[in-house]
């Protein structure tokens, strides 16, 4: 069982950047997105999607163009469920899930904090209250894969210069703290599982060449409840895919 993560930071830019194509190379049974920034009727070419195999559900947000998830599947779920219960997040399309048979996969968007205070404080309360759904959650879905955007780095290993962005948003103590507490709460960090170099990044900025430099940050995650340390196979980051300012991420489990 292929899944991949993928902020695409708006599909249709990526769809005009080949992503069809690399799509059906990957042969992935479980894409989740984030950043779509579209609604289904907006893409032209959805009829392709469907010819590659994929049942998709899309969760847009409410304003145009912006944030988003959607999660597309070869195997049809048992189950989508299109948000978390939470008005102020549901209206930005920030989680959806898929129940199959073995597992349960939510693709989340956690909000950025970058843009200034008052984000950053919607960004706790979204931090805050997406660890309480969870809890709940983890009772009757206790096999849970978690991927997505959550716009943290966790740990200095997973930034370029951990020195210098001490007081960004997505590496602050708090956000860090909070990583912390959450991975114990019952979760793996599937990549850190099977990878423990450093210089792996999942994002880069636009500007002065930061890709081509590999300065980095790692903020995208597959994360996984303990419950499924058994059929972990293997978890990876794609960097050579270049439709969106971050790359995707892969899991592969075994059942």
């Amino acid at each position: 069982m292929k899944i991949i993560s993928y902020n695409v930071n708006g599909i249709r830019a990526a769809i005009n950047k080949e992503w069809f194509a690399w799509l059906q190379a990957t042969d992935a049974d479980i894409v989740c997105l984030q950043e779509i920034k579209a609604t289904p009727d907006q893409i032209l070419d959805i009829v392709v999607l469907e010819q590659l195999g994929y049942k998709h559900y899309w969760y847009p947000a409410e304003k145009k163009g912006y944030s988003g998830t959607a999660i597309f599947c070869k195997v049809e779920p048992e189950h989508v469920e299109y948000g978390c219960g939470i008005e102020d997040y549901d209206r930005e399309g920030r989680v959806i899930r898929a129940d199959f048979k073995d597992f349960s996969v939510i693709s989340a968007y956690f909000p950025s904090g970058s843009s200034g205070e008052e984000r950053q404080n919607f960004k706790y309360r979204f931090l805050e209250d997406f660890a309480d759904y969870i809890d709940k959650l983890k009772i009757d879905f206790p096999k849970l894969v978690i991927s997505g955007d959550y716009n943290i780095c966790h740990k200095p290993i997973d930034i370029h210069n951990p020195k210098s962005n001490a007081n960004s948003s997505g590496f602050l103590p708090e956000e860090r703290e909070w990583m912390d507490q959450f991975v114990h709460s019952g979760f793996i960090d599937t990549f850190r599982h099977f990878n423990p170099e450093p210089h792996h990044y999942t994002w880069w900025s636009y500007r002065s060449g930061a890709r081509g430099k590999n300065l980095g940050w790692r903020i995208d995650y597959h994360l996984v409840t303990i419950a499924l340390e058994g059929n972990l196979k293997r978890a990876t980051i794609l960097p050579e895919a270049k439709h969106s300012d971050h790359c995707p991420i892969l899991l592969e489990l075994s059942f």
